[in-house]
């Protein structure tokens, strides 16, 4: 059992399928949710949290089927919207606190979490002040204080930098890191920012049109030394890559001949050069780095779409 595990899980809106068939199981501590806009990203959100029906298949969080155990899902989460949606003449602690209520606590308890809550996030000292007074910064981290208050297991941020200045935006990585650090609530964050995802996360699911493009652990990629190489050529074709391939390559191409590719231990950088001399291609640079998250996702976008990058089941 996995934190979240997706199970041929098929959503349509309208007469769209936007999730078409996910299968996996996300078992990270903190895990990054990336995909281009229209990938799916909002609808899996919403779907895990029960306001969208599935057409075939399931997901459970913590073992819980969201369609049929709604109501101990959502005890199980704390949900940061993306959106603001406060009560703008409320007090922070008295918006906090009807927040932590209507996730079922009873009144002196969610009071008393909202005050912790608050100083947690390091909004302690303007606890009263009206929420419609706060800052940008402010305003995302008060959104943060309300998903935590009622002690969730799985904490879901969605674009929880959204709109931040560089001071703002490091104090809100910071509190994520302290949380995935304590190590009592798994997270998983959604982000149009590749460096988010790569500075709180362990673990990412990629989508792409509606289905799972990639999903990998970013620390077993971090730990392990890949011989992972970017060439740039003159007269590469699609023929050069299927050759590259043929030896075990990953290999993905993209505009101006640059070729990115992992190569395996057997294979060196010369078996490179024999081919490009066999099809006529120049090989004007070649860079040996690790892999990064940007990596991924780059050929996770360029992979045939039905084809996800070592998917965990």
């Amino acid at each position: 059992m996995g934190v979240i595990d997706l199970d041929g899980l098929e959503v349509r809106l309208g007469n769209r399928i936007v999730l078409n068939g996910l299968t996996g199981t996300l078992r990270g501590q903190a895990i990054g949710l990336l995909g281009p806009n229209g990938a799916g990203k909002s609808t899996l959100i919403s779907t895990l949290l029960g306001f969208h029906q599935p057409l075939r298949g399931t997901a459970r969080v913590f073992d819980f089927d969201v369609c049929r155990d709604r109501a101990q899902i959502r005890q199980q989460i704390g949900y940061m919207p993306e959106n603001d949606s406060f009560i703008g003449n409320m007090s922070g602690v008295r918006f906090v606190r009807y927040m932590a209520e209507l996730a079922g606590l009873p009144r002196g308890e969610a009071l008393e979490r909202a005050h912790e809550a608050l100083f947690y996030v390091g909004l302690g000292e303007v606890r009263y002040r009206k929420v419609s007074t706060y800052s940008l910064g402010m305003k995302q981290l008060i959104k943060l204080a309300q998903a935590l208050a009622h002690g969730p297991k799985l904490l879901i941020l969605d674009e929880p930098t959204n709109g931040l200045d560089p001071v703002a935006r490091q104090r809100m990585i910071q509190v994520i890191k302290e949380i995935r650090k304590e190590g009592s609530i798994r997270l998983l964050i959604s982000s149009h920012l590749l460096r988010d995802i790569d500075e709180t996360c362990d673990e990412v699911l990629i989508l792409k049109d509606g289905r799972i493009a990639a999903l990998r652990n970013i620390e077993e990629e971090r730990k392990s030394h890949r011989n992972f190489i970017e060439i740039e050529t003159v007269g590469a074709t699609e023929q050069f890559s299927a050759r590259i391939r043929e030896l075990g390559c990953e290999c993905a191409s993209f505009p101006g001949g640059r070729i990115k590719l992992v190569m395996p231990d057997n294979i060196e950088a010369r078996d490179l050069y024999v081919i490009a001399s066999d099809q006529g291609v120049q090989i004007r640079r070649m860079n040996q780095r690790r892999d990064s998250l940007e990596d991924i996702f780059l050929r996770a976008m360029d992979n045939e779409v039905g084809r996800p990058e070592h998917v965990s089941v």
